[in-house]
């Protein structure tokens, strides 16, 4: 039994048969064998969601399992409970927890005590869910991850961290740009978005505002933002990914995300079949 916490716990191999099995569902609509007939998978949401929640419980369904979704307030992990007691708790009532939740330290320690596999659906640190969706995008449009340049504009985060280790293990080149570079970590910072963006494949950013992050001055993001002017220096067949919500007018133009560049929509969708893949390697 293991859990999926992080894109850095994968290797090359097992990175790219998570694909080729989200392919898979990608081209049967997500409506496979019903694997998880039987199955039930607990899913635990201390942040609000959208794409998340719905996509894993469309995808669950879709392979015949059922799902029981739980708000952050009726399970209190480390408050009204301690998180290692639900860990167990939950594991002799579930065959796997997806947890969307603030500190990684949470779903670390969850998935030390749990005795089913850990899903992480978002963390402060980590978006590995996300990511995988992301490659799953980008692989349609450029197969060959060795040859590919991958541009962040904006805020370094869950998303960055996350796409940078998978960067790594894919061969891909990594460029980083925005007003900081506070997560260290595989890929070239360059502070300069234009040189940053030259020549990209990808051009990959997000929310400026994390959540409970209301007050931060933006001022010094708009040169990072993602538009018509900027994206004419990365390559000409270069697309646009943004894991939603997009606030339109800061880190990417309204033009930008209609154009036929972007591909945001599809890499929404594409959380079905990338959590799939996970459901599938984790739970059978």
């Amino acid at each position: 039994m293991s859990h999926f916490l992080d894109i850095h716990s994968l290797n090359k191999q097992a990175l790219l048969a998570l694909l080729d099995q989200a392919q898979q569902y990608r081209s049967n609509k997500g409506k496979g064998e019903a694997i998880l007939a039987g199955k039930t998978v607990a899913m635990i949401f201390e942040k609000p969601s959208n794409r998340t929640r719905v996509s894993f419980e469309v995808g669950i369904r879709h392979l015949g399992g059922e799902v029981i979704s739980l708000q952050g307030a009726e399970v209190g992990l480390g408050k009204r409970e301690p998180v290692k007691d639900v860990a167990r708790v939950l594991s002799g009532y579930v065959d796997a927890v997806v947890i969307r939740t603030f500190s990684h330290d949470i779903i670390q320690e969850f998935a030390r005590y749990a005795t089913v596999p850990v899903i992480n659906g978002l963390t402060d640190q980590s978006h590995p869910c996300q990511v995988l969706a992301d490659l799953l995008t980008i692989q349609r449009y450029f197969p060959d991850f060795s040859q590919l340049k991958i541009c962040y504009l904006g805020d370094e985060n869950n998303v960055s961290r996350s796409l940078s280790e998978a960067a790594q293990i894919l061969g891909s080149q990594m460029a980083l740009s925005g007003p900081s570079h506070a997560l260290g970590g595989y890929g070239d910072r360059v502070n300069d978005p234009i040189a940053a963006i030259k020549d990209a494949h990808v051009v990959v950013t997000d929310t400026w505002v994390s959540m409970g992050d209301d007050e931060k001055d933006l001022s010094p993001y708009y040169q990072y933002q993602v538009n018509q002017e900027l994206m004419a220096h990365a390559r000409p067949d270069a697309i646009i990914l943004h894991c939603l919500p997009a606030y339109r007018g800061k880190e990417i133009t309204d033009e930008m995300i209609e154009s036929d560049q972007s591909k945001v929509f599809e890499e929404a969708e594409n959380r079905v079949y990338a959590q799939q893949a996970v459901l599938a390697r984790y739970l059978t």
